[in-house]
């Protein structure tokens, strides 16, 4: 059984001093043994944000990585920095990265093998358009994605990796694929998983569902067999945070 995974995506939120009051109103609420729980957070916020959950079943993330060990390329973080702060997880390739910042499924496959060689759990955004949607072309977008993001990476390699399934017409609008659309897509990205690699680390690999989840509707999107947990916007810096952690109890 895959365990589930439950990140936080806080975005451009929270200032550190209002990271580490959130952290204290989350503690109690997202203790469940069953799920990795995930706050990736603003660079900024990392330092205090890892000293806020020391000592409890938090992992801390980032939202964001440069493919480059280090140098001159102003404003940017690299893995090393990453990791020396304590970072365990990276989202990389999230819609809002492509669509404001002209990121490319080829800047993605870079971020990918980077940190992989330093040792990361990735979380890598994959998602369509409503437009996207309405074309019929949704598995054909997916899987290009999936397919270029995942070049020169090994099936032992891809089964430690997280995908996120964000389908960008249901990310902050209160939109949300229906529970048959979410687990349909994130069905075939794991069929994806399997023609590239093979059976074992299809079933190996987590997709989490990242579109609008929320307490009310967690339970049922998180009981599908292809949707292996969330990558949660809005809610993840509310109290109903908790409620989509134990969505089992």
């Amino acid at each position: 059984m895959r365990k589930k995974i439950i990140a936080g995506n806080w975005k451009m939120n929270m200032t550190p001093s209002e990271a580490v009051a959130l952290c204290e109103t989350l503690k109690p609420l997202v203790q469940n043994p069953e799920v990795d729980v995930v706050y990736c957070v603003p660079a900024i916020d990392i330092i205090p944000v890892k000293q806020a959950i020391e000592g409890t079943n938090v992992h801390l993330g980032a939202e964001n990585v440069y493919f480059e060990e280090k140098g001159a390329f102003t404003g940017e973080i690299s893995p090393a920095m990453l990791k020396d702060a304590g970072v365990e997880y990276v989202i990389i390739g999230h819609s809002e990265r492509r669509g404001y910042f002209g990121e490319t499924d080829q800047d993605i496959n870079k971020k990918l093998l980077k940190l992989l060689e330093h040792g990361f759990n990735p979380i890598v955004c994959c998602g369509e358009s409503l437009e996207q949607r309405e074309s019929g072309i949704t598995m054909d977008w997916i899987n290009m994605q999936i397919k270029i993001a995942f070049q020169g990476v090994s099936a032992e390699q891809a089964a430690k990796t997280v995908i996120a399934y964000e389908p960008i017409w249901a990310i902050g609008t209160g939109k949300t694929a229906t529970t048959e659309q979410a687990e349909e897509v994130c069905a075939g990205i794991r069929a994806t998983i399997c023609g590239l690699y093979d059976q074992a680390t299809a079933e190996a690999i987590r997709i989490q569902y990242g579109g609008s989840m929320n307490a009310k509707n967690c339970a049922e999107l998180l009981a599908q067999p292809d949707i292996d947990g969330g990558l949660i916007g809005g809610a993840a810096l509310k109290p109903d945070f908790g409620t989509i952690v134990n969505y089992n109890k």
